[in-house]
């Protein structure tokens, strides 16, 4: 992990209210966490605990009721709905939970499609997709589309959409869930070389073996962030109820 750097994602005290009056429910409540360039952070907790909520408000997704969320010293909050659209085509890639690909596109033309947003050429943006998903082990799919796709065939093309280009920031969703455990351990690789190579990376997992390829992890329960610890920490910490 790089030091003496400025953090590429800053969460200041955020809080995340859905709902009004007698109907409100606090997904998140004063969370704040800063990952520096080239630091790989997992996050964990129990089902209902705010991990979701904390990633999508690092992605631009959704704006704290109360706080700050900045990527790359811009506060997302200030931005409209096209302005943080742009920050995630530029700095943040995202990998969903439900892999969120395009049905009608190719899976080379679904890792090219944020970079095509963004003013790349066809040509360009297609080579550096057909890098990413050979960098992902799924180079054959390039002209698949997701309908002739296993779940763990689409997960890998979702990660090589959010690998692709020069993003910093890269928050993953349970990015392991449809695979099985050599091709876990192989996306579990590629996320951990990213960080090494300067990016940050945040990641929802339920799996303490997989937490033990990040630097730190942090533990959520009720919308609060209650714990973090090392790599090594990880699998006591759940043994013992924490997350």
């Amino acid at each position: 992990m790089t030091a003496n750097t400025s953090p590429v994602l800053e969460i200041r005290n955020a809080c995340r209210v859905h709902g009004e009056r007698e109907l409100a429910v606090q997904a998140l409540a004063d969370a704040t966490i800063a990952i520096q360039p080239g630091e790989f952070v997992a996050v964990m907790g129990p089902s209902g605990s705010g991990k979701s909520t904390l990633l999508h408000l690092a992605g631009g997704l959704d704006v704290p009721t109360a706080g700050q969320v900045l990527v790359e010293g811009t506060d997302l909050a200030t931005l409209s709905i096209a302005q943080r659209a742009v920050i995630r085509r530029r700095s943040a890639g995202y990998v969903f939970q439900d892999f969120n690909l395009l049905p009608a596109l190719t899976a080379a033309e679904n890792v090219a499609f944020p970079l095509e947003l963004d003013g790349w050429s066809k040509k360009k943006a297609r080579q550096a997709a057909l890098a990413s998903l050979d960098d992902t082990g799924v180079a054959e799919l390039a002209d698949r589309r997701p309908e002739d796709m296993s779940g763990g065939q689409a997960q890998r093309v979702a990660i090589a959409r959010a690998l692709v280009g020069p993003r910093r920031l890269l928050l993953a969703d349970e990015p392991t869930g449809a695979l099985d455990s050599t091709n876990g351990t192989a996306v579990l690789r590629l996320l951990r070389e990213k960080a090494d190579n300067g990016a940050a990376v945040l990641m929802v997992t339920h799996e303490a073996r997989y937490a033990a390829w990040t630097d730190r992890t942090l533990f959520l329960r009720d919308g609060r962030i209650i714990d973090q610890s090392g790599p090594s920490d990880a699998s006591e910490l759940l043994s013992q109820g924490t997350a």
